[in-house]
Formats: C-alpha cells, sequence, structure tokens
C-alpha cells in the first residue's frame, strides 16, 4: 500500500510540475505575441497624407492646396 501511495504522489508531482511549466511557456509566448501584435499594429497605423501620393490625374495635388 506504500509504494501504491508513493508512486501516486511522484504521479501527482510530475503532473503538476508538466502544469507548472506549460503555464509558463503559455504566458511567455502570450506575452511575445501581444507584443508582436502591438509592434505590428503600430507599424499599420502610420498615418499618410494624401498628399504624399503621386497621382497622374492632378486630383491629389488640387485636394493639397
Amino acid at each position: 500500500m506504500a509504494a501504491t501511495s508513493t508512486i501516486g504522489n511522484w504521479a501527482f508531482k510530475a503532473f503538476t510540475a508538466g502544469l507548472g511549466v506549460a503555464t509558463i511557456y503559455l504566458t511567455a509566448t502570450f506575452s511575445v505575441n501581444v507584443y508582436r501584435g502591438i509592434a505590428w499594429h503600430s507599424a499599420q497605423s502610420t498615418s499618410r497624407s494624401p498628399c504624399d501620393a503621386t497621382s497622374t490625374t492632378g486630383d491629389v495635388e488640387r485636394m493639397c492646396l
């Protein structure tokens, strides 16, 4: 009976340690993904004026006067 209890204790400790490692891994990867998402969003939201574009018809130039 003592061997079963010892095996059960070790199994529970291994399972709990696995959950701890998985939690740390998921927290780290989530943080990295949030950082990358914010960086991507910041790169996408650079404001551009229509005056920065070149137009062959002159419509943009008239709007910028």
